[in-house]
């Protein structure tokens, strides 16, 4: 790289970051996540117009790859296996269909507008995953997240963020090149399950024993880097195995969850995240052709995708038809697509399994169900009156057992909420500035 590039590289991440840190406060100070200014930053910088920040430039594109990586580490550090297995049959449930529903819902419109296999695929596969951080966010400053609602919600999106990875693993195979058939996808499916079992089996035994001899060598930041490098390695291993590197990553982030140095490891993280995550979202921005909004077609496929993501996860919110408890509210609050939405939408065009049309219409629907979100389930919130439970009994496994067995049982959900009722986040957007 000459000097000219690295000074070109200077400007232009001065210009994302100048925009993406404004934008993201602004969107802050109107009740949004950060990310959506970090994506309207993008938007703005992109070749739609200014033209500053070029997408496809292989800089950019590496720094936002590691970027993705960064996240889905922290994501794993914020996620408790046990949390995951002890957090209830009515937030199973939600997760599930709040997963199936809008990925044939997408797959179902978007067969019926004329695309075919692979762009349906991938398009109802960014509808599946919920934004655990944007969810959390939202239900923390309605004051909701300690309610029954907000705790099946939170147990609910971090089960959606596991399913999500795998289906993420198996898109990727399909559009790698692999058919698409059943033993394709149990294959690709069996792969990532597997790498990650293998992973925190292994890693349980090896890793602690290994972070406790770090942890005694006398060198400042030395946990944070080897932290990071333990995700950069799970990631090569996964990618090797066939699988995807957010996997790797993703996975050494639930083995260090348990380990006495996690905060620590945490804290280094986040401040490199603060630096590689905003590039990530904000090429994401930038990738989206504004002029395909004039195209009536793309508009449309946007609109069913959106429309169809609402209904999806808000007929989730009902399915745990036992429980007396807000389901609107459960069900609004999956909504929102936020970052592992994105992260489908860009690996369908950068596989090219997405034209820019249908990645700008997948965008348009990951951006409209984040934006909806916090004003409608605030609405949500204050119409609907939660219901008695004085027919729950405690035994009979209804909500009360719920929140009193498995969530009491489940440090990390636990700590998030109380984190959350303090004013703060523990998701690794929400912390970025």
């Amino acid at each position: 790289m000459t000097q000219h590039d690295i000074s070109h590289l200077a400007a232009v991440l001065f210009a994302l970051f100048a925009a993406a840190t404004t934008l993201g406060l602004l969107a802050q100070r109107i009740g949004q996540p950060s990310v959506v200014g970090e994506l309207i930053a993008g938007i703005l910088l992109g070749g739609s117009a200014l033209g500053i920040l070029n997408p496809a430039d292989p800089v950019i594109h590496s720094l936002g790859q590691i970027g993705v990586m960064v996240l889905l580490f922290e994501i794993g550090l914020h996620t408790d296996v046990r949390a995951l297995i002890n957090v209830g049959g009515a937030a199973l449930t939600v997760a599930v269909v709040g997963v199936a529903l809008p990925f044939g819902f997408g797959y179902g419109v978007c067969a019926a507008l004329g695309l075919s296999v692979v762009p349906s695929i991938v398009a109802g596969a960014a509808l599946t995953a919920t934004s655990i951080s944007i969810s959390a966010r939202t239900l923390s400053d309605l004051g909701q997240l300690n309610t029954s609602e907000g705790q099946i919600v939170l147990g609910a999106a971090v089960i959606d963020d596991v399913i999500g990875l795998i289906i993420l693993s198996v898109v990727a195979g399909i559009v790698g090149g692999i058919s698409v058939s059943i033993g394709s996808i149990a294959l690709t499916t069996g792969i990532a399950v597997g790498f990650i079992a293998i992973a925190l089996v292994l890693g349980n035994l090896i890793i602690p024993p290994f972070f406790r001899f770090i942890d005694r060598v006398e060198q400042t930041g030395i946990l944070g880097v080897a932290g990071l490098a333990f995700a950069f390695l799970l990631a090569w291993l996964a990618a090797a195995a066939g699988s995807a590197t957010i996997i790797g990553a993703f996975a050494a982030g639930l083995i260090l969850h348990r380990t006495p140095q996690r905060e620590r490891i945490e804290a280094a993280t986040t401040s490199v995240g603060h630096f590689f995550t905003p590039i990530f979202f904000a090429s994401v921005g930038a990738s989206v052709d504004l002029g395909v909004f004039r195209d009536p077609r793309a508009l449309a496929i946007g609109g069913a995708l959106l429309a169809v993501g609402v209904i999806g996860k808000v007929a989730a919110g009902y399915s745990p038809v036992w429980l007396r408890v807000r389901k609107l509210l459960i069900g609004v609050a999956m909504i929102p697509r936020g970052e592992v939405g994105l992260i489908f939408a860009q690996m369908g065009l950068a596989s090219a399994a997405l034209s820019p049309r249908l990645f700008s219409a997948v965008t348009f629907m990951v951006l409209g169900t984040t934006l909806i979100t916090p004003p409608l389930l605030s609405y949500v919130a204050r119409s609907e009156k939660r219901p008695p439970d004085h027919d729950d009994q405690p035994g009979d496994g209804g909500i009360d057992d719920l929140v009193s067995g498995s969530f009491r049982r489940a440090p990390s959900l636990q700590f998030a909420a109380e984190e959350s009722s303090a004013g703060t986040s523990t998701s690794p957007e929400a912390r970025r500035p």
